[in-house]
């Protein structure tokens, strides 16, 4: 199976082929950046019909290479992968989050959504089922320095803030770039921890080979 990934974030390539690597090596993946998406949806602060139609052009190279599924690797723009998903369907198009969603309300009711990119904790909470609680927290500074090269810090930071979950079920980890600091992050707070790359490539991997 080929699998188009396409990511609006350079550092999601690596903890998403880390995913494929672990848990289902036989795919074969064609990697899509455009890393202006989302610092154009930073600067505008909402999702526009232009951006839209640039996740459709995305999809539209993608289904044309002969991907038999897409995936997308940031979390904050839903709608413009909810359009996508209608355009090539039945293609299986999936959100980054939305098998790790699936996953979060089947485990707990008390939810912590941890992120490191600021509109993603206004696109994402609306995702989960009613039945759920979403605390939301910022781990405030880790992108950036993740933008400087310095996981240790990211993952650091990442972690410190977990340890305003405690209280939750379990926590979900909105972003790919955030994967690899999962281990800390269970550390800090003692609480269970969702990744969305394993999430979705489990979901990928039972959708096409069901």
């Amino acid at each position: 199976m080929r699998i188009a990934l396409i990511h609006a974030l350079k550092h999601s390539i690596v903890p998403v082929e880390a995913s494929f690597a672990r848990l289902w090596p036989d795919a074969r993946l064609m990697n899509l950046l455009d890393d202006s998406l989302s610092a154009d949806l930073a600067r505008d602060g909402r999702l526009t019909d232009a951006m839209t139609g640039r996740f459709l052009a995305l999809a539209r190279y993608a289904a044309d290479t002969g991907a038999d599924a897409i995936l997308f690797t940031c979390s904050a723009f839903g709608p413009c992968i909810e359009a996508v998903a209608r355009a090539h369907a039945p293609m299986p198009v999936l959100k980054p989050n939305e098998a790790m969603i699936e996953q979060a309300g089947a485990q707990g009711r008390r939810i912590g959504l941890l992120a490191t990119f600021a509109p993603t904790l206004v696109s994402m909470p609306p995702e989960f089922p009613a039945s759920v609680e979403v605390v939301p927290k910022l781990a405030a500074g880790a992108l950036a320095a993740l933008d400087r090269g310095n996981r240790t810090d990211h993952d650091r930071l990442v972690a410190e803030a977990a340890r305003e979950l405690r209280e939750c079920d379990l926590i979900a980890l909105a972003q790919y770039t955030m994967a690899p600091a999962a281990a800390l992050v269970a550390e800090a707070s003692g609480r269970p921890v969702l990744t969305t790359p394993d999430s979705a490539v489990l979901k990928l991997k039972e959708l096409l080979r069901a």
